[in-house]
């Protein structure tokens, strides 16, 4: 298991208040649920670090003013003001960084600026000393594919080589481009019970009612925190250091998903949290892997949640990050690059993720009852969560798992037995 701490590892940091933790994790919740419905249509696994875009447009936000800065809070759900929200966020993160325990979890964030373009002090003071964020002047006007790459190797260091690619080719645009916000994330935890590889079985996944194929299905009896809520069952798997959990939402029908993805809300995850009791639970779950090829482009995304003036060339405001005494080389959104990698396996969870915000120019347990049954042989949700905050880290759908390799189910279908 990776060790290496973030660059400026030290003694640990408290966290927020309880209070500052639990609004920074309902709006991060409500905004990740609400990006959720915007970008799942495409078929196929899927999976987002909210925490990871929040927190890379929040370094955005805190160079905004006016109604860009207006609309960016009202969409991200920020709750009090941009010093108080930056504040409370780097001191989660430096808490999260500073962490010890069985469970590896890296935050970074990075600021790439043009050598050829001034940005605002105060902006660049504050978001180094709230987010760790130092800037790297960079050449965006001449070899800018080499600058593409530079910052691709970065990403790609910060996340054990789980992310590659986020910039794609000709994403930067030479003398236009001026800023690139980057924030990555790395997590890696050990499952509090594990699942015995003896145990994992070659079985049936049913893709649709009608398509199925073979998923190697982990399979353990324990206690565990469960519940049912209008036709969904939820599950919570704990990890060995107690500060993350990762909760699956199992619709009952095959064919259920859908459904419960336009349902979900910040709301109906919250209740679905509370609902969880302690429960003997005979799970059946597959490996999964969720590893897209390409970034997915948040942009349009962002725009239908309401955040349009950031991404407009001539209404944006963001001089409070840069204030060129020609208006037409002020500054704006261009695209947000997020791409999320997730691993689930007999061990525990591997999971990374970056997001990079481009900025171009204008002109530019209780008592005994019977085991339940959580048998995920067909699509599922899962988010992973800090658990004292309820944070999502990650959250995603596995709609199809990858090609089986354990060897075929020939004994009576009970699920095995663990620690």
């Amino acid at each position: 298991m990776p060790t290496r701490k973030p660059e400026d590892s030290t003694a640990p940091v408290a966290p927020p208040s309880d209070e500052e933790q639990r609004r920074l994790a309902q709006s991060n919740n409500a905004f990740a649920v609400e990006l959720w419905r915007q970008v799942n249509g495409s078929p196929g696994n899927l999976a987002l670090s909210p925490a990871s875009i929040t927190l890379a447009l929040a370094m955005a936000w805190g160079g905004a003013r006016g109604e860009t800065a207006s609309e960016m809070k009202q969409v991200l759900h920020f709750q009090g003001s941009a010093d108080e929200v930056m504040a409370s966020a780097g001191q989660l993160l430096q808490a999260w960084n500073t962490s010890t325990g069985n469970t590896v979890l890296r935050v970074v964030n990075r600021l790439f600026g043009s050598k050829s373009y001034t940005f605002e002090q105060p902006y660049l003071d504050k978001t180094k000393a709230t987010f760790n964020a130092p800037l790297e002047p960079v050449d965006f006007d001449n070899d800018i594919e080499a600058t593409r790459e530079s910052i691709n190797a970065w990403v790609a260091r910060q996340t054990e080589d789980r992310i590659q690619g986020l910039l794609p080719e000709r994403s930067l645009r030479p003398r236009l481009t001026k800023l690139v916000l980057v924030n990555a994330v790395y997590f890696k935890a050990v499952w509090a019970h594990l699942f015995s590889e003896d145990q994992t079985v070659s079985e049936p996944f049913f893709v649709t009612s009608t398509v199925k194929k073979d998923a190697d299905l982990m399979r353990r009896t324990g206690s565990y925190a469960y519940a049912e809520q209008d036709g969904v069952k939820v599950l919570e798997l704990p990890y060995r250091d107690g500060a993350w959990s990762m909760i699956f939402a199992l619709p009952d029908a095959v064919d259920g998903l859908a459904e419960v993805e336009r349902n979900l809300s910040s709301e109906v995850l919250n209740d679905w949290v509370t609902a969880l009791r302690t429960e003997t639970v005979n799970v059946a779950l597959p490996r999964f892997e969720v590893n897209p090829e390409a970034p997915v482009e948040l942009g349009d995304a962002l725009m239908n949640l309401g955040m349009a003036r950031a991404f407009d060339a001539q209404r944006a405001d963001f001089t409070a990050m840069a204030n060129p005494p020609n208006s037409s080389e002020r500054l704006h959104i261009s695209k947000v690059f997020h791409k999320a990698f997730v691993k689930v396996n007999e061990q525990g969870t591997e999971a990374a993720a970056a997001t990079a915000v481009v900025m171009m120019a204008r002109s530019a347990m209780g008592r005994q009852r019977e085991p339940k049954d959580f048998r995920a042989d067909h699509p599922f949700l899962f988010f992973l969560r800090d658990k004292a905050s309820g944070m999502i880290l990650f959250m995603g759908r596995v709609s199809e798992p990858p090609v089986s390799t354990a060897p075929k189910r020939s004994e009576p279908n009970l699920a095995g037995r663990g620690e």
